[in-house]
């Protein structure tokens, strides 16, 4: 386990560079072990490519940039813990766990909420909205510790402004996310982490979803749906307690 690969999927029209600090922390904690943060079609260095339309399509697309055989810790935010568990359940050999960060899948959870109407405007008419003002609107749905951070978000913008993910990729996404159904419990041990106050995605779908698979819920109670980029120590420090429980528990 000591350098097996971390794959990290982030979700919503949003690529790799938004992990933010929590790719650093994570090899703080992991040293030894790859992070890779691969993207998909539609999104940062392929923003001009067309997004695929189901999850499924994502996973093949994810798969096939990589250059690292499984088997890996899979961590997903949102629309990437659909992804993981789409991973998880057709390509088993790759991933030994996953981590699901604010997520959810029908029929588990209601559209309502697997993602809450205060962000229809921000994601069903984005071009109604410059990037600089979407950004903002994304900044205020997802964080709840940097909704004032005047410098995140020239970042934030400055990304969208190399890499702008267009309203039709950013709809393709959105119809993906929406159709996906969770069908089978995964093989692979699970972790979800979750944030009370998230206002994204309401936190009764990790509630759900993790009464399915039946695993182990963590709560983190003052983050917002961008978990990782709100209280990355604290997201490693989990992972690092979780992941070693799960090797002793392995050699008992």
């Amino acid at each position: 386990m000591t350098d097996r690969p971390f794959l990290l999927l982030r979700g919503l029209a949003r690529e790799s560079r938004y992990w933010g600090d929590f790719t650093g922390y994570l090899a703080k904690t992991f040293p030894d072990r790859p992070i890779l943060t691969p993207d998909i079609p539609g999104n940062g260095p392929f923003w001009q490519q067309t997004s695929p339309s189901s999850i499924g399509a994502m996973t093949q697309s994810l798969r096939s940039q990589l250059t690292i055989a499984g088997p890996m810790d899979i961590i997903g935010l949102s629309m990437g813990g659909m992804i993981a568990l789409d991973w998880m359940n057709r390509f088993r050999e790759d991933i030994a766990s996953g981590i699901l960060i604010n997520t959810s899948a029908s029929p588990l959870s209601p559209f309502y909420q697997r993602l809450r109407w205060q962000t229809y405007p921000a994601l069903f008419r984005p071009g109604r909205l410059d990037i600089n003002r979407r950004e903002q609107l994304y900044l205020n749905l997802t964080s709840r510790h940097h909704q004032l951070d005047a410098d995140l978000l020239k970042q934030w913008q400055a990304w969208q402004q190399e890499h702008p993910v267009s309203q039709a990729n950013t709809l393709r996404q959105l119809r993906a996310a929406a159709s996906f159904r969770w069908t089978q419990r995964t093989l692979q041990p699970v972790l979800i982490a979750a944030s009370q106050t998230d206002q994204l995605v309401d936190f009764r779908c990790n509630t759900a979803l993790a009464s399915a698979l039946h695993c182990e819920l963590i709560v983190h109670p003052t983050a917002g749906h961008d978990l990782p980029l709100d209280d990355p120590g604290w997201l490693c420090d989990q992972i690092k307690q979780w992941l070693t429980q799960l090797a002793i528990d392995l050699i008992k």
